[in-house]
């Protein structure tokens, strides 16, 4: 005999779903920090840096996210770290992040006009200083369109931390089906609430990918860095 849905259960699915955001903001904030460093050493002037870099962004983005999961969760015990689902699941979908994200800031950052470079060099700025003065709040503004998009992957992508044991929106609610059998009304539910966290965000995306193109026309005028 079905068991009929009650509160207990939403309630079970609302805390997945917090961990879904939870997991989300920590595969965004620690990509990011990686996605960076990513993205500087894409451009470094040092070559082997920049090949080292390109291997790792090629290795990760050619192996699929399930594939890093189970490496980092059955993997690493196999060496003698004992590691929790919880940070199995953040570490791996920080890796996969950290893989997209550097790609898609070096390539803000490269299509920021060549003369903004010229135009800092002009000044006697160091590298250190064209980058983080000139070039990174210019590339800061394109870049967070495909940003805001891609965190959509993220959120959906924390789906699979199931596969490791986590409990977040999908691993809740196959618990919740595995005890009263309502498939289609139990994925229906956690299906709305994955379009109730990235609907919003696609919005958000859009509307700032509109207003791109004028973004980039302005960087195209001719124009001398001002250095606060």
């Amino acid at each position: 005999m079905n068991i009929p849905l009650n509160f207990a259960h939403i309630q079970f699915l609302l805390e997945g779903t917090l961990w879904t955001i939870n997991l989300s903001l920590m595969a965004f904030i620690g990509g990011g920090l990686m996605g960076f460093l990513i993205a500087l050493g894409r451009i470094a002037p040092v070559r082997p840096l920049r090949l080292l870099v390109s291997l790792w962004v090629q290795l990760i983005q050619g192996t699929p996210l399930l594939i890093i999961m189970f490496m980092i969760y059955f993997g690493l015990p196999q060496l003698g770290f004992s590691i929790s689902p919880l940070l199995a699941a953040g570490v791996s979908l920080t890796i996969y992040a950290s893989a997209y994200l550097g790609e898609i800031w070096r390539g803000c950052i490269q299509s920021v006009p060549r003369a903004q470079w010229e135009a800092a060099e002009c000044l006697a700025l160091s590298r250190t200083q064209r980058m983080f003065k000139v070039i990174l709040p210019q590339a800061i503004k394109l870049a967070t369109p495909p940003t805001v998009g891609f965190s959509v992957q993220i959120i959906k992508n924390t789906s699979l931390a199931s596969v490791v044991g986590f409990v977040e929106l999908a691993r809740a609610g196959q618990l919740i089906n595995n005890s009263i059998f309502e498939p289609f009304i139990i994925y229906l539910i956690v299906a709305a609430v994955y379009f109730c966290l990235c609907f919003p965000v696609s919005l958000l995306s859009r509307r700032l990918e509109r207003g791109a193109p004028e973004k980039k026309a302005k960087l195209l005028q001719p124009a001398t860095p001002r250095i606060t």
